[in-house]
């Protein structure tokens, strides 16, 4: 298999995440922002949404999409509960995740961290994602501060898929993570799993 995938991208890192957890092969290409890399694929029809990341399977079908290439990647392994109420209960936090928290937490990051989304990181703006990512990361703390994973009693994709771009959000995005103490234990459970792989590994 061959993955597009943004080095520095916490939708990227997901994939990249759960392969190194469930030790399958792949062929990473970095197409990280700007790149030459991530033009080539986009000219030549690796991106069928126009970004980061994508599966390319073994017989040349792609996967678009973190979440749904977690999903795949996920189904016969012990990240995916066999219980289809908890299963359900783990896609609604993927859902959430992609719908409420990426588009706070992880655009917090990137204006903070990419020099050409700088123009956009207004303090109004800045500020603004600030409070409603504590709000989001809350969410999380409710749930995690009486139980180790978010659904059911093992790791399942949701904490996976959360995990990508929490670790950073401290410092990456700015959020004052000494509120979260369950989000911190949960982090340090996640990062003790055997063949975790970090953001740069």
């Amino acid at each position: 298999m061959r993955l597009y995938s943004m080095p520095s991208s916490g939708n990227s890192y997901k994939v990249r995440l759960l392969m190194a957890l469930t030790g399958r092969a792949v062929q990473v290409v970095d197409c990280e922002y700007g790149s030459d890399a991530l033009a080539g694929a986009k000219a030549g029809g690796a991106l069928p949404y126009g970004k980061v990341p994508v599966l390319v399977l073994d017989d040349g079908q792609m996967l678009a999409e973190s979440n749904a290439i977690l999903w795949y990647l996920g189904e016969s392994t012990g990240f995916v509960p066999a219980d289809p109420v908890t299963r359900a209960q783990m896609l609604g936090w993927m859902f959430w995740e992609q719908y409420n928290h990426e588009p706070v937490i992880a655009v917090r990051q990137a204006l903070v961290s990419y020099p050409h989304r700088a123009a956009e990181a207004t303090p109004q703006r800045l500020a603004n994602l600030l409070d409603r990512g504590h709000a989001l990361l809350q969410v999380m703390e409710d749930r995690l501060s009486g139980h180790d994973w978010l659904v059911g009693d093992a790791t399942s994709l949701a904490d996976l898929c959360l995990y990508a771009y929490t670790h950073t959000a401290g410092t990456r995005g700015g959020y004052w993570m000494d509120r979260f103490p369950g989000i911190a234990a949960w982090l340090a459970r996640i990062e003790a799993l055997p063949e975790y792989a970090g953001l740069s590994a």
